[in-house]
């Protein structure tokens, strides 16, 4: 079987019209293991997509090689809030209320043991672009380059078909954006709006040049899913990049928040992250997400 049937089918498939993010936290004394197990029964990996927090592995007895908690970066020039949570949930689908419905019954499965501490709704503006109108993933790796670059592979053993997540909720400030004048915007990106163009003269902050997967030794491709939110009259993007490790995932953030040259992302000049945290997905057996590999 192919790592690509193991894995939660939410990862690889495009983005939906719209998503909920859940982040829970496990209650203090509370045994987590009933309520994963009842999770994983009715979770299917596509429309909800399940990933575990070091701290609850940990907690359950377990081991996960390669996860732990987002701790920042060592160096960096900006600010990288570390927002560790026990459980996300990535609640995907065509309508909004069928995924409050759905996160509804969700919070009723997990209060035994866990809190929802955080709900964010997102959703695929313009064919897939950020809220600043550039679109958003432009080099992610597609078909099998895309699995490599997300999956663990079948030497994982148990692991195989699983992944790591990476989750930072950024918030723009959009008012800032709205200053610039369109040449400015355009750099800052690295790429023209309309055309979707990379502009080769783009300074070294320009953040399609900070984060060229190519350019990195080694390589240093993601899958990104990211979705746009947006609450009240602020918004943002809710990235979230899959990988078969955190290390192409932190050799990019190192280099925006300008840790590996002093040189940071020109897009801290309107937007910055306010949570960020790690998360291991399961694989799928039988069409539901299989926490054998943890014991569950």
């Amino acid at each position: 079987m192919p790592v690509s049937d193991r894995a939660q089918p939410g990862i690889l498939e495009n983005i939906p019209a719209h998503g909920r993010y859940l982040t829970c936290q496990l209650r203090v004394g509370a045994d987590p293991r009933t309520v994963l197990r009842r999770l994983a029964s009715q979770a299917d990996g596509r429309h909800t997509v399940v990933g575990l927090g070091a701290s609850l592995v940990r907690e359950i007895g377990a081991e996960v090689p390669g996860l732990r908690c987002f701790a920042g970066i060592e160096g960096a020039r900006t600010k990288l809030p570390a927002t560790p949570a026990d459980l996300w949930l990535w609640l995907r689908g065509e309508d909004r209320g069928d995924l409050l419905i759905a996160s509804r019954h969700l919070e009723t499965l997990l209060a035994p043991a866990f809190d929802v501490q955080d709900i964010t709704d997102a959703f695929r503006h313009a064919h897939g672009r950020d809220l600043t109108g550039y679109e958003d993933g432009t080099e992610n790796p597609e078909g099998a380059e895309a699995e490599t670059a997300a999956l663990l592979p079948e030497g994982a053993g148990a692991l195989a078909g699983s992944s790591f997540v990476a989750v930072q909720r950024w918030h723009h400030h959009m008012s800032r954006f709205e200053a610039m004048p369109r040449q400015q915007q355009d750099l800052t990106i690295g790429r023209e709006r309309d055309s979707n163009e990379e502009i080769d003269d783009a300074p070294a902050s320009a953040h399609v040049k900070r984060t060229a997967q190519e350019s990195f030794d080694p390589e240093a491709f993601v899958l990104r899913r990211s979705m746009p939110w947006a609450e009240s009259n602020q918004g943002g993007l809710v990235f979230t990049a899959f990988g078969h490790s955190f290390d192409a995932f932190e050799a990019q953030l190192r280099r925006m928040s300008g840790a590996e040259d002093g040189i940071v992302d020109a897009l801290y000049s309107f937007t910055e992250p306010r949570t960020g945290a790690y998360f291991w997905c399961p694989p799928v057996q039988g069409g539901l997400v299989s926490l054998q590999a943890i014991g569950l």
